[in-house]
């Protein structure tokens, strides 16, 4: 790859210093790049990004007063795969494209998903607990834990963790169907053994239906009362993308009137997620901090992205993995 030595980079990290470590050896040589960390002033934050070319950032994203100081910036670029906490028209407005981490979490992801369904099928966290309090068998009577063969896992939004959650359920002998605005061609369906189907069909007939849609104003609140009442009793649905992808209010509902039997959840409407939300009491609730696309293999993943994407705007071409603006 080519470089300008006079190429600058303002890396936005909420990380810690191991990871920052890990993600700045894969900076290539040639590039000056500085770390800001959350305790600098947002006024040195401005003066920093004033000759940057670029801005990289991950759970600490520049605010407005200092994007508009980015007069020079080329491109913003995230190592999260979430962009609805960027302010996308502000940087249209001073054309600065923004790019997501290109798919680089989609492997943690979809790992995090089926861990999710596997664990409120099989009741792990309840088989753990009265393993732990000293009742053999505890609450497992024979009655209460499935199999995902046969089971048909419904998924919203056939991306690039959509298409791993789908291959990784098919392992399982579970059968895999979808919805999408934008389908798969047919040819790429039958090579993957999947089914396109409508949302009321997704909704009404899969035992496990997993959200893996972006945070759009299409998709938000996408899974309410009215799906929700649609699913059978005896499905579970499972969120690693948004949390306002599903209403909560109307999900607790479902799950207090037994309209579906459980859910997984990695994301929360509001994070970090009240510890009095009522999701947090319930035993048909397996709930995580937003931590699905967290691990220590998606690091080297996101920065070469990161990296390569600055590269390609430096020769001229188009970033790759730009988002789209809520609004649009």
């Amino acid at each position: 790859m080519t470089q300008n030595l006079k190429t600058k980079i303002m890396f936005f990290s909420g990380l810690s210093t191991k990871i920052d470590e890990e993600i700045l050896s894969y900076l290539p040589t040639g590039y000056d790049l500085k770390l800001i960390k959350p305790d600098v002033s947002e006024s040195d934050q401005a003066d920093l990004v004033k000759d940057a070319d670029f801005i990289i950032s991950y759970r600490f994203n520049p605010v407005d007063s200092v994007i508009r100081s980015a007069k020079k910036c080329k491109l913003l670029q995230l190592l999260a795969a979430g962009y609805d906490s960027v302010n996308l028209g502000l940087l249209r407005e001073m054309g600065i494209p923004c790019s997501n981490n290109g798919g680089a979490n989609s492997w943690a992801v979809a790992d995090h998903a089926v861990l999710l369904m596997l664990a409120l099928f099989r009741r792990l966290l309840d088989s753990d607990n009265q393993t732990k309090l000293g009742n053999w068998h505890g609450n497992i009577d024979g009655t209460n834990t499935f199999e995902m063969a046969g089971k048909k896992v419904g998924i919203l939004g056939m991306g690039n963790i959509g298409k791993k959650v789908a291959k990784r359920v098919q392992g399982f002998d579970a059968t895999v169907q979808y919805s999408d605005m934008y389908p798969l061609e047919k040819k790429v369906n039958h090579e993957l053994a999947l089914d396109h189907v409508s949302m009321e069909e997704l909704f009404s007939t899969s035992d496990i239906l997993s959200c893996h849609s972006p945070l759009t104003k299409d998709t938000f609140h996408i899974v309410d009362g009215s799906r929700l009442r649609s699913m059978k009793s005896t499905s579970v649905l499972i969120n690693t993308s948004r949390g306002p992808i599903v209403n909560e209010t109307d999900l607790i509902k479902a799950l207090e009137n037994k309209i579906i039997a459980g859910a997984g959840l990695d994301v929360f409407e509001s994070e970090p997620i009240d510890p009095s939300n009522k999701l947090l009491k319930m035993n048909n609730v397996v709930s995580t901090p937003h931590v699905a696309g967290t691990t220590w293999d998606t690091w080297s993943r996101r920065a070469k992205f990161a990296f390569e994407n600055i590269n390609r705007v430096l020769e001229g071409q188009e970033p790759s993995a730009v988002a789209k603006d809520f609004n649009d």
